[in-house]
């Protein structure tokens, strides 16, 4: 519990810093919108590049951590699309279906990998890398297809292909994927440079997670929100765990998998409801809910699933 307790506390410790910097009477709304819009075109992109340019992709030979990943993203995006008419009939408008998507569908990669390195070391790290990598540029896809799809904009195929296109998220991903296939070595001090811009995405997006928070919100949830937590934390690392089994997955592959599906939702989805008209608050609202009730469901679903993989 205390590893957990390790892993989260500093997530929510800068979400909370984020909320306080935004209410206090120093900065201009200008700069927080600046912020996003930097966040959203540059510092995420380049992180999302640099982490698929380097990426050990031999690592995936096998497959089955691959495979089981997409799938597992597959399914759930099917089943929350699937919800659609009832959450219409309930009263949840395209916005706000969209944000419950994302965060029903994205994963805070960086937490699952610190706490994968406290409970299995170097064999953790690597399962959760291999996760990460497989999942990046689908979910991204997916997510930025729904938001173009119920956030009020054309519809049209042209539209939607060109905004997936121009997405930096997306050619972010693309780019850094082609890097690492095309075997090119890029000039060291140019991916150096990227790298220490890619560092100060995380922190920046979690500020940014902070500065759009409404506590009230969080202390009286929508019934949409909670929804997105149940979804989020139970379903998909049940869902996962199901079909790990059904590829004959066992052992610590099985509860890094559970892990990697079990953790909230990732921050950069705020930045991204932000700028294609998802709904950011709700977004927030959210992302604070799963944070704090992960410190109960994290622990659960490790649990449950490693007895599951010990037979």
């Amino acid at each position: 519990m205390l590893i957990i307790f390790e892993s989260i506390l500093p997530i929510f410790l800068i979400v909370l810093f984020g909320a306080a910097l935004k209410r206090a009477p120093v900065f201009e709304q200008s700069l927080w919108d600046g912020l996003e819009k930097f966040g959203y075109y540059v510092l995420f992109p380049a992180l999302l590049f640099l982490t698929l340019a380097r990426a050990d992709f031999s690592a995936m030979a096998t497959g089955a951590v691959t495979g089981v990943t997409i799938l597992a993203v597959l399914v759930m995006s099917l089943l929350v699309l699937a919800l659609w008419p009832l959450a219409r009939r309930s009263g949840v408008s395209g916005p706000s279906f969209t944000t419950i998507f994302q965060t029903a569908t994205r994963w805070n990669g960086f937490m699952a990998l610190a706490i994968a390195e406290k409970l299995a070391g170097t064999t953790g790290l690597t399962i959760v890398a291999i996760v990460m990598a497989s999942v990046i540029i689908p979910i991204n896809f997916l997510n930025v297809g729904v938001l173009v799809w119920f956030s009020g904009g054309r519809r049209d195929f042209g539209g939607f292909a060109r905004r997936v296109a121009q997405n930096p998220i997306i050619l972010g991903s693309a780019t850094g994927v082609l890097a690492n296939a095309s075997g090119v070595t890029i000039y060291e001090p140019l991916m150096v440079g990227i790298d220490l811009v890619a560092r100060s995405s995380l922190g920046l997006g979690l500020i940014m997670v902070g500065a759009g928070l409404r506590i009230a919100d969080a202390l009286k949830p929508h019934p949409a929100a909670l929804g997105a937590v149940v979804l989020k934390l139970m379903v998909f690392p049940a869902l996962m765990v199901a079909l790990g089994l059904a590829f004959g997955l066992t052992g610590e592959v099985l509860v890094m998998l559970a892990l990697s599906a079990g953790v909230p939702t990732a921050m950069n989805g705020y930045l991204l409801a932000k700028q294609m008209g998802g709904d950011a608050p709700l977004y927030a609202a959210i992302a604070t809910l799963q944070t704090g009730a992960a410190f109960f469901t994290i622990p659960a679903v490790l649990f449950v699933a490693g007895y599951i993989a010990a037979g």
